[in-house]
């Protein structure tokens, strides 16, 4: 079977003919953004001026315009697929399907004229995201090597929210984690009637609009921004739950609760670091042995793990084809680092 999938050194998805997915490749005339993070929107405005077409959910194009600035689709074609909507393109027929990772996340799928069918998985996790039947299977491996195991993933949220109730009773508790993920965990806490305010940066804020718009259940939150209201509670250490982008968690004071929620834990679903500092192994991907079933359930042909992206496409690909029997190589075959 010639080779019908690939991933350049830039990090683009290549699938089919046409297809480019999560970075730009100057012989594809579609662009395909699987969701709203930054390491899958690369090359995004080369490819909004030199794409005849870049595709994406409608969620995933709410979300960019928060993140990037409403402008940065002025100047190119985007069209958005909801999922299961066809789109051919010429003789080849593009499909985005649900991934469960954030909102607006997808895998693509694309069908040509002899009907190979080339599936890129982007980021996702088990047991939402439903296994489709391909040829040619694309797999992240974030969590690739057989060491990133979480055998206790079904008490992380029950944990989660314990341990946020524990830090409710001395004052504020300070949420670290990435866009996508901290939405997820307001609607968690929401959900579990964690009777507490919600404070939020204003780009959270706009981002957990477009959230709720889609059907999530986020509950009242309060900016931080020109809201007194939320700055006082802050300040005189009431009770309350503010949520930061992880990459902010250098510039809040140390001597609170915090909380970082990130899959990159595996000895428990939570780790105490400090006194008053937590990791909560709560995780938008699958793990190792999630990644293998998977490939298990699409039975494919053959396998490519993305070598581009932070994980272990070459442990991945060295499993899936001694566990499973299936052909299986990382791409490209040097990441850049």
């Amino acid at each position: 079977m010639p080779l019908k999938a690939d991933i350049t050194k830039r990090g683009a998805v290549l699938l089919g003919r046409y297809v480019a997915c999560d970075g730009f490749d100057e012989s594809r005339p579609l662009r395909v953004v699987t969701h709203a993070h930054s390491d899958h929107l690369l090359s995004l405005r080369q490819s909004l001026k030199q794409c005849e077409l870049v595709v994406m959910t409608p969620p995933t194009k709410d979300l960019i315009e928060v993140l990037k600035g409403s402008a940065i689709f002025r100047n190119g074609n985007v069209i958005t697929l909801k999922y299961e909507e066809p789109f051919l393109y010429d003789n080849e027929l593009l499909t985005l399907c649900y991934a469960d990772h954030i909102l607006g996340a997808a895998q693509v799928l694309v069908e040509d004229v002899e009907g190979t069918r080339v599936l890129y998985t982007s980021d996702f996790r088990l047991p939402r995201t439903p296994a489709i039947e391909t040829d040619i299977l694309v797999i992240e491996a974030t969590y690739g090597s057989p060491f990133r195991i979480r055998p206790f993933q079904e008490i992380v949220e029950d944990t989660l929210i314990s341990l946020v109730e524990k830090g409710l009773k001395q004052g504020p508790v300070y949420m670290f984690s990435y866009y996508g993920k901290l939405q997820e965990v307001m609607q968690i806490l929401h959900m579990a009637n964690v009777d507490a305010p919600f404070i939020v940066p204003e780009k959270i804020f706009h981002l957990s609009k477009i959230c709720e718009k889609y059907g999530m259940q986020i509950g009242e939150l309060l900016p931080l921004s020109g809201d007194e209201e939320a700055q006082s509670m802050l300040s005189q250490h009431e009770p309350c739950v503010a949520f930061y982008h992880m990459s902010s968690r250098r510039h809040i004071e140390k001597d609170v609760f915090r909380i970082y929620v990130s899959g990159w834990e595996f000895r428990s679903p939570c780790r105490q670091i400090n006194q008053n500092e937590y990791t909560v192994a709560f995780s938008g991907h699958s793990d190792f042995n999630g990644l293998l079933h998977y490939v298990s359930e699409c039975e494919p042909k053959m396998v490519i793990t993305d070598n581009h992206r932070v994980g272990d496409a070459f442990a991945l690909a060295k499993e899936i084809q001694r566990r499973l029997g299936i052909p299986a190589m990382p791409l490209p075959p040097e990441r850049n680092l």
